[in-house]
């Protein structure tokens, strides 16, 4: 009874991550989001009372689901090659599918539905500036790390634009070279 319970529910968080990415927080339908799931609309309500909270749900579930290992590198010894391969695998993500389509959805709604921002958020906590706070403060001796982190990890972030305009994607190359190059830049300026 338990695992059909939860199998529904996967279902449905499964339905509602495609319906949200795809159509919208706005224009998602419930009735969509039941029809894929293999439930009746009933049956959503049953597991998650609001469109609100589905919505929240279904960023949990993306979360839990996301490839994003590129905070294990920070493990390295080495403070350098920690922070370039913590770049490069901080790059290649954001330049995943999934994640574009999440910042998109995020970008495209929030002026009609502002809650979504907000509960965005509050369902996906930021553990990577944590992560980095803690490797600034404690590696490179940065007593107060929010200004070299942002400059940093937003320096990262150059290529993305590109991408969500349908422009060309990066090759390997030219990540390593961006890793590279901005960590360079973090490390002279904190010496």
């Amino acid at each position: 009874m338990e695992e059909r319970r939860e199998a529904k529910r996967l279902s449905i968080l499964t339905a509602a991550r495609e319906e949200f990415l795809s159509a919208g927080y706005e224009a998602a339908s419930m009735d969509r989001i039941a029809a894929s799931a293999s439930v009746t609309k009933q049956t959503v309500y049953r597991y998650f009372p609001s469109k609100i909270e589905l919505f929240e749900a279904a960023v949990r579930f993306i979360g839990e689901s996301s490839t994003a290992t590129f905070a294990r590198h920070l493990e390295n010894p080495d403070t350098k090659e920690a922070l370039v391969g913590f770049a490069e695998g901080f790059i290649r993500w954001h330049l995943e599918d999934e994640p574009l389509r999440v910042f998109r959805l995020l970008v495209a709604e929030s002026a009609k539905s502002p809650e979504i921002v907000e509960t965005f958020f509050a369902a996906a906590p930021d553990e990577t500036d944590a992560v980095l706070t803690k490797f600034f403060s404690e590696r490179l001796g940065i007593a107060d790390p929010e200004g070299p982190l942002l400059m940093w990890t937003s320096t990262l972030l150059a290529f993305r634009d590109n991408v969500l305009l349908g422009r060309e994607r990066p090759d390997d190359q030219k990540i390593a070279w961006l890793a590279e190059a901005a960590t360079r830049v973090l490390i002279t300026e904190i010496a």
